[in-house]
């Protein structure tokens, strides 16, 4: 789940600004770190740089609790791919990359790199259900159905995202996978969604089986490159009324505005369902109708020194894309952090502490 809190930090964030220009020239500046493209392990900068840990969440803030429920232990975590809508090829390249890159057997193209998606899917892989048995470690992409001609029309509810599925379950070109399987629902930029950019850039839950005859945990995430990208694909894309404010947006490590901030949101969604698939899991919160999740407690932090608006401390190469993590066939990827139970902080491979 995804409350988009992001937007009213960075609004909090602009009242509070009252620094000078040179100073925010100089914030700016070290929001990023300038690598070469072909340095695997970058030399990161002093602790020194951004030491303080209370932007990064606090045991003393956040109740995350267990409320007995499954987690997605079984191995692998098969996910069942449904492209809605019309793709470019190289677009289901980037994401597929993604996925392929949870595993640890290919999380990277160097082995040598510590900063890698597998890495930052160690921190989901700490979650454990009653039994003791840990969120798997590895995902495989076990099908791919492409709905191009819009079986439900070009915008979906809530409802109707099921029926996506329930059709390509009855079709079969997916099987009914009960303990392994999770459904990803990726809709193209053309497609608008219920509550898209008001109030969520993805979801997850589990379908209903008045409605696809089965009890099958699901995520949905919509391209947002041409709706709303200053808000679900932030910070590649900054809102207008920030104009001026000296936050520029990060250039995205893969040339795609709203595929780059989709993966980001896939990440978020996938660590939530792998975590809390029935809602009956790990989540913060008494109310399970609106549970604060894993990812929802680290929402716009990406490094060290993170939050109220500032990724914090992420890399860049030379010609200034900005990445936080590696992953399959050199792929570079800008990936929110996830809460750590061990920790009691959020978490990602690039940690400088």
């Amino acid at each position: 789940m995804e409350p988009l809190n992001l937007i009213f930090s960075l609004l909090t964030l602009l009242l509070l600004s009252s620094s000078s220009s040179s100073a925010k020239r100089h914030e700016q500046s070290v929001q990023t770190l300038s690598i070469k493209p072909d340095i695997i392990n970058p030399k990161l900068p002093p602790k020194s740089l951004s030491s303080n840990k209370k932007f990064e969440g606090s045991s003393n803030l956040v109740d995350l609790k267990y409320h007995m429920g499954p987690v997605l232990s079984s191995s692998p975590i098969n996910v069942y791919i449904i492209w809605y809508g019309k793709w470019a090829p190289q677009q289901q390249s980037l994401i597929r990359d993604f996925l392929h890159s949870i595993s640890p057997s290919s999380s990277s193209s160097s082995s040598k790199s510590t900063q890698t998606v597998s890495d930052w899917w160690k921190t989901v892989s700490l979650y454990t259900d009653q039994t003791g048995a840990n969120v798997s470690r590895n995902l495989l992409i076990a099908g791919e159905y492409s709905d191009h001609y819009y079986s439900q029309g070009s915008h979906l509810t809530r409802l109707s995202v099921q029926q996506v599925i329930g059709n390509a379950v009855k079709t079969a070109p997916f099987p009914v996978d009960h303990k392994h399987g999770i459904y990803l629902i990726l809709t193209s930029v053309d497609v608008t969604m219920q509550d898209f950019c008001r109030a969520v850039c993805g979801f997850h839950y589990f379908t209903f089986p008045s409605l696809v005859g089965y009890t099958l945990p699901y995520a949905w995430i919509g391209n947002s490159g041409k709706q709303c990208p200053e808000v679900c694909a932030y910070p590649f894309a900054v809102p207008g009324y920030m104009g001026g404010s000296g936050l520029a947006a990060l250039k995205p490590p893969n040339d795609d505005v709203g595929v780059d901030g989709m993966i980001s949101v896939i990440g978020h969604e996938l660590a939530e369902l792998s975590s809390n698939p029935l809602i009956n899991a790990w989540y913060a919160g008494e109310d399970p109708t609106a549970p604060t999740e894993i990812g929802d407690l680290c929402e716009g932090l990406y490094g060290t020194g993170g939050g109220g608006g500032y990724t914090g401390q992420v890399m860049r190469d030379r010609k200034g894309k900005t990445f936080n993590m590696y992953g399959k066939k050199g792929r570079r990827f800008l990936i929110q952090w996830i809460w750590s139970p061990v920790l009691k902080a959020c978490a990602g491979p690039n940690a400088l502490d």
